[in-house]
């Protein structure tokens, strides 16, 4: 057996922002992070995976929703 896990722990992404008031924000435009948080279908990612707060996890799922409705983001994968 290999010395190497399969399960090898990806980087984590930083989802949740401050901005210069202080209030955290996910930003819906930054489509490279939110892909990431999406499995190839487009199913979006669960919070253990992700290890966010339930708050951030709501505005991931928000923000995922907005890029899909303004075109940014595709709602299932082109290869169904």
């Amino acid at each position: 057996m290999s010395q190497f896990n399969r399960f090898t722990p990806q980087a984590k992404v930083k989802v949740a922002r401050k901005n210069a008031a202080g209030k955290v924000f996910v930003d819906y435009k930054d489509v490279e992070k939110l892909r990431r948080m999406m499995s190839p279908n487009g199913k979006i990612y669960g919070r253990k995976r992700l290890s966010t707060t339930a708050l951030e996890q709501r505005m991931v799922a928000q923000a995922i929703k907005r890029a899909r409705y303004m075109g940014l983001l595709p709602y299932t994968s082109a290869t169904l």
